[in-house]
């Protein structure tokens, strides 16, 4: 079973409103990226319908790291300090983020957010409707309409989740789950479905072979993504016709093992779319693969004065494009990157997983599934094992790579950069069901974040 809580478009977010505001594309950041926010929703469905503890039991750890403060990690506080000018183009963001009203904080320096604590303190006391008609939501609409936003009360009111069933495919015997549109969970799909039938493990690990097929495979599925992926109720191609077995056979028909192509186009199927992630498991053998994000760091940099949190921008996943399915409309759900991922085998939960990073998850569900299943790495392994990120055309970003790597990619046409932090090469959660009954858990030193157990 699969929760979408992924928020809507405002009332007066339409095509028209945009560009009378001087707007030539849906605003990337700022007031006008806001969708409604579906966080709060997503924990309060979550917990009602599948979990043991309340909405203030949960929030209630939160609450006091804000109120005390705690350490900030030499990975965030570069990322922190890189949003500084961002930060300082909104009162309340200067206000909530930037220590004296000036910059972020050093590693390992002491960050404390009292506003941040008393907006948790009225979701513990009040649960959804503080954002959903309460004061909370009051307060975000009033904000934004004097800084130009397009929500109102109204649409705030209106958030509901909805329970989906997943999409899911077989790659030899594992059966690979990931959420319906209006996420990207369907490119990871259409990948492993146009690899399957090739002997990608006799290729070798991470060969230039190899990598090319990914590769390749990648531009396929996301020249895909980028045409028929929006809003489920909003689709011209279903995800079935996607990932139809002839439609695949189409598509994977288009790799030359010799030549990498530098634009792809979609296919024509006809009708027959910041982030936190981690993964749970219990004594009972239940598995949780939660990710939400707002969207860019610091999302879209507008902090409503008193309230401790950034807004955001999820709004930025539409387009203005007339006739184009995921063209923004009121009460729409935009394109978004977030993609849980699950496994099971023999019909029985068998992993939770997911890699944080926008457009680099589906191709790094891949990566990761391909080096367990085909290269018969451990969990840990998986997630450690050098990535690739498709940038577009022929560019591609690549960990480790060697000087004869390099030319033999570039042989096939592909260019190869390694001027990337290794945060853009996602980062990794996973908790894995053992034959023997237990479990093993694998985190990615990329980002921050752990595997514990007790």
């Amino acid at each position: 079973m699969g929760l979408d809580a992924s928020g809507r478009a405002g009332a007066r977010m339409t095509p028209e409103q945009i560009r009378a505001d001087g707007f030539e594309r849906v605003p990337y950041q700022g007031p006008g990226s806001v969708t409604v926010p579906g966080a709060i929703a997503g924990w309060a469905a979550l917990l009602e319908d599948y979990g043991s503890m309340s909405v203030a039991d949960v929030v209630a750890p939160a609450i006091e790291f804000a109120e005390d403060g705690f350490p900030v990690s030499p990975i965030i506080a570069r990322q922190w300090q890189n949003q500084e000018d961002l930060l300082l183009e909104d009162p309340g963001a200067t206000a909530t983020y930037l220590i004296d009203g000036e910059r972020g904080p050093e590693p390992g320096e002491w960050f404390r957010n009292p506003d941040f604590a008393a907006s948790l303190r009225m979701i513990a006391e009040q649960g959804p409707s503080a954002m959903y008609g309460g004061e909370l939501g009051r307060r975000i609409v009033e904000h934004l309409d004097e800084v130009g936003g397009y929500l109102t009360v109204d649409d705030m009111e209106a958030m509901e989740v909805r329970w989906v069933e997943p999409l899911s495919v077989d790659y030899k015997g594992w059966t690979v789950h990931e959420l319906p549109p209006a996420g990207q969970g369907i490119a990871a799909l259409q990948m492993l479905e146009i690899l399957e039938p090739f002997d990608l493990a006799s290729m070798g690990h991470n060969s230039a072979e190899y990598l090319h097929h990914l590769i390749e495979s990648k531009k396929l599925a996301f020249a895909d993504l980028a045409r028929y992926v929006s809003d489920a109720d909003h689709l011209e191609v279903t995800p079935e016709a996607l990932l139809d077995a002839d439609y695949i056979a189409g598509r994977r028909g288009l790799i030359d093992a010799s030549q990498a192509m530098e634009e792809v186009q979609p296919g024509d199927a006809a009708q027959q779319s910041e982030t936190v992630f981690l993964v749970v498991a219990d004594q009972y053998g239940n598995q949780i693969a939660f990710i939400h994000s707002i969207y860019e760091y610091f999302g879209s940099g507008v902090v409503v004065p008193g309230t401790g949190f950034v807004l955001q921008n999820r709004g930025a996943g539409f387009t203005l494009e007339d006739g184009h399915p995921n063209q923004v409309a009121p009460g729409k759900r935009p394109f978004h990157t977030l993609i849980p991922g699950f496994v099971t085998r023999d019909g029985r939960p068998h992993m939770a997983f997911g890699v944080m990073g926008g457009s680099m998850q589906p191709q790094g569900h891949v990566q990761l599934l391909l080096n367990m299943v085909e290269f018969g790495m451990d969990p840990q392994e998986a997630v450690d094992a050098a990535r690739f990120r498709h940038l577009g055309g022929l560019r591609v970003a690549m960990e480790n790579v060697t000087p004869a790597l390099r030319a033999e990619l570039e042989a096939l046409g592909h260019t190869v950069t390694e001027d990337w932090t290794r945060t853009a090469f996602g980062g990794a959660q996973v908790v894995v069901r053992l034959d023997g009954g237990g479990w093993a858990g694998a985190s990615d030193a990329r980002k921050d974040g752990m595997a514990v157990g007790h």
